[in-house]
């Protein structure tokens, strides 16, 4: 076994404190990973805090992770020591089933192995994330890191990327489509850069008149303020595609409406309450299309990453030492970080 420091919840009303544990010692064909940096999700928080009703605790959150290959099995054919790798939200699936085979190993229909509060495949043992100072994972669970600067502001990639770059891919954005990304935080602001990039016109939907000008700087063309009546009037029918992204309940009819017709809507945020429910002649009428995405399969988290680093796109963070976590999860409730914390692992070195 591998001692490992991490920081771990252990009820959903205390701060997340320091967590000594163990890994397992990796066997032929897993990779031993020293963790550079972890982002931090909303999804972290929503763990730690159980406002999902499912947390396993000890929770040690985290699966964002940029890290380097310290040891590797001897049946590790795509590792090296040295080598810096990623690890996203998935550690392990069935490997059999149609959408495993199919490369969608998000959607395995015997569940997949979460990086942090999941069931190994096989056993009852809770899985650690990425708030530690070390990993062991299956090689066809990690992921090659192209970038070679800026590792820090890789790992929101590993979640968020892969969140916003997958519908955006699966519904063919590209040269020609007005899109719409509604919200601009952790996974909007990823949304714009994609899209932009992915050739499509893209339009921010927000709020906040402040968030306009950084919407521009990150590749928006134009802006709705969906508190604005008029604003919103005038953008009926005008988009091919909404990327919504945000995780608090809201309307869903309003948004519809902005839709051409044959517009889908993609829900990404994970709200703790449920949206309300969207009134059906929101749909029927121009037979819009209200979905949903869950990240990505490991294939395709690997060519998003490839597509970013063609692109030069990472994600806005804030560094911070593992030390101020609970702070961040309380500026992150306000909307008080541009636009990813991202945690520097090397602050576990104290523990």
């Amino acid at each position: 076994m591998i001692k490992t420091r991490g920081y771990a919840a252990h009820s959903g009303d205390q701060p997340l404190q320091p967590f000594n544990f163990e890994r397992r010692t990796p066997g032929p064909g897993d990779v031993q990973i020293d963790i550079l940096y972890c982002g931090v999700c909303h999804s972290d928080l929503h763990t730690a805090r159980n406002e999902w009703n499912n947390t396993l605790f000890p929770s040690v959150p985290g699966h964002e992770i940029v890290g380097r290959v310290a040891a590797v099995g001897n049946a590790v054919e795509k590792f090296a020591v040295g080598d810096i790798v990623g690890v996203g939200c998935i550690i392990d699936s069935c490997q059999h089933c149609g959408s495993c085979a199919e490369g969608l190993e998000q959607y395995c229909e015997n569940g997949f192995v979460g990086t942090y509060n999941g069931h190994s495949m096989g056993g009852g043992e809770n899985t650690y994330g990425g708030y530690a100072n070390n990993i062991v994972v299956r090689q066809e669970f990690v992921l090659k890191v192209p970038h070679t600067e800026n590792l820090a502001a890789v790992a929101p990639l590993l979640c968020a990327g892969i969140t916003t770059y997958s519908p955006l891919r699966h519904w063919k954005v590209g040269p020609g489509q007005k899109v719409g990304v509604v919200g601009l935080g952790g996974l909007g602001h990823l949304g714009v850069k994609i899209a932009r990039a992915m050739g499509a016109e893209v339009v921010l939907i927000t709020t906040s008149p402040a968030k306009v000008a950084d919407g521009q700087r990150l590749g928006a063309e134009g802006a709705i303020i969906s508190t604005d009546a008029e604003q919103m009037a005038a953008a009926r029918g005008s988009l091919d595609f909404i990327l919504n992204t945000v995780a608090a309940p809201h309307n869903l009819d309003a948004l519809l409406a902005l839709l051409k017709r044959d517009g889908t809507m993609t829900l990404v945020g994970a709200p703790s309450e449920p949206h309300p429910s969207p009134d059906v002649f929101s749909l029927i009428f121009k037979r819009r299309s209200l979905a949903g995405s869950l990240i990505g399969g490991i294939q395709e988290t690997q060519e998003m990453l490839d597509f970013c680093a063609e692109h030069g796109i990472v994600s806005d963070i804030e560094m911070i030492p593992i030390q101020q976590i609970n702070e961040a999860y309380e500026r992150m409730l306000k909307g008080d970080v541009r636009y990813r914390f991202v945690i520097d692992m090397d602050s576990l070195q104290g523990e």
